[in-house]
């Protein structure tokens, strides 16, 4: 029970350091700015459709999130060089 409740946790705020590396990318501007932009939609489609297919074939909730958070973290390692 602990366990699902701290990798949402968690999953919230790597979320929130995306979202703020992420905003200032996108706040400088150029073709850097065009090609996050377009990376961010097609990566959010696509993990959406993943989970939302994880789901419906009976994975837990608590793997899907500990699934996102994977994608959270490689994005902000990515996002942060």
């Amino acid at each position: 029970m602990f366990a699902s409740w701290y990798n949402m946790a968690m999953l919230a705020a790597e979320s929130q350091q995306v979202v703020w590396l992420r905003l200032t990318k996108l706040a400088a501007g150029g073709p850097g700015a065009a090609h996050e932009a377009q990376l961010m939609v097609a990566e959010k489609l696509a993990a959406a459709t993943h989970a939302t297919g994880r789901l419906a074939l009976g994975a837990s909730p608590d793997s899907v999130v500990r699934s996102y958070r994977q994608k959270v973290r490689a994005n902000a390692r990515r996002l942060s060089k």
